[in-house]
């Protein structure tokens, strides 16, 4: 299990210039407890306590997949986070099909 930084106030947190950067940041922090709390004084800075649905996930890709699959999203008209979650998704199925997991 990997060691996170605890974010304990609102002001540690940069700003990001891209979802990329966003996402290796949170791969290696964590929200104290107190900042998600709703009883937090400060309304303004309340994040949801609904559950995560999802979570980020940093990897890495080489320059000419990710241009590969910008382009493929662009032609699908969507991101190309959206399209590789698509991707692994329908990959993990197949496995699980093959394996007999499902």
């Amino acid at each position: 299990m990997s060691e996170f930084t605890i974010i304990t106030d609102m002001s540690q947190i940069p700003a990001f210039t891209s979802e990329a950067e966003e996402a290796e940041f949170w791969g290696t922090h964590s929200l104290a407890e107190h900042l998600l709390s709703r009883e937090h004084t400060n309304t303004d800075l309340l994040l949801p306590t609904r559950p995560r649905k999802s979570r980020p996930t940093s990897i890495r890709l080489g320059t000419d997949l990710e241009r590969r699959l910008c382009h493929l999203a662009e032609l699908k008209g969507t991101s190309y986070q959206t399209l590789l979650k698509e991707f692994v998704l329908e990959r993990v199925y197949e496995e699980e099909k093959r394996l007999g997991v499902i």
